[in-house]
């Protein structure tokens, strides 16, 4: 999904591609009213942060210290929201806290993109609903990789004229999704890239200069309500 560079925050508005201001309290809680492309994000206790929003419904977000966040949100078409890297890589990701999705579907995932070629990429580790039996979007079946102690399955689906880190534009999704859902844990994503590339999956570069960002992300989707609390190292 593509992310905020102009953003209404409580009491104030932030137009462009921005960096954090340095007193990062200001940013201690926002409230997502207004959807805007191309890409914007910010840092909090030396995390990369970034939201994005299709703009229906309430969406309240937290930073806490370091690799925390919360997000409380109600009667959302689309959103995603998180906190992690600038750029992403091939690290090995911990992180734990609660995700309750209440109506709709919510994704907790290892969420980010790359650049040539431009692919957007979900490693996911909870859900309300598996987003694969969703089949209007398309999903293609590759196969499967144990990591972590869970059975992920494998899947590709194509985004045509959509929202990416580049603005609009085609290209393909990669997914590995975990059969048993949990909150909490390790998440090695050499796992899941060395797998993907043996089936002939293979990723763009990490460039930061494109806003190639990894995030541990909550995404709500289908008029979806809950909450997360989470922390990421």
């Amino acid at each position: 999904m593509p992310i905020l560079s102009s953003i209404l925050l409580l009491g104030s508005a932030v137009v462009g591609s921005y960096a954090a201001p340095a007193d990062d309290s200001a940013l201690a809680k926002n409230s997502v009213v207004e959807r805007s492309v191309p890409p914007g994000g910010g840092y909090n206790g030396g995390y990369y942060y970034t939201y994005w929003t299709a703009g229906q419904g309430t969406i309240d977000y937290e930073n806490y210290d370091v690799g925390g966040y919360s997000i409380n949100w109600s009667g959302v078409a689309d959103f995603t929201a998180g906190k992690g890297w600038m750029p992403g890589s091939d690290r090995t990701i911990n992180y734990s806290g609660t995700f309750t999705p209440t109506a709709g579907n919510a994704l907790l995932s290892v969420y980010g993109w790359t650049i040539n070629p431009l692919i957007e990429y979900y490693i996911t580790d909870s859900y309300a609903t598996d987003p694969s039996t969703d089949a209007s979007a398309g999903f293609t079946y590759k196969g499967s990789v144990d990591s972590d102690g869970g059975t992920y399955k494998i899947y590709t689906a194509p985004r045509e004229n959509a929202g990416s880190i580049i603005g609009t534009a085609n290209f393909t999704q990669y997914w590995s999704i975990r059969t048993t859902p949990r909150v909490g844990g390790t998440i090695t994503t050499s796992n899941h890239f060395n797998s993907w590339a043996s089936l002939g999956m293979n990723l763009g570069t990490f460039d930061a200069s494109s806003y190639c960002y990894q995030i541990l992300s909550t995404e709500g989707l289908w008029q979806s309500s809950g909450s997360s609390a989470l922390t990421v190292w």
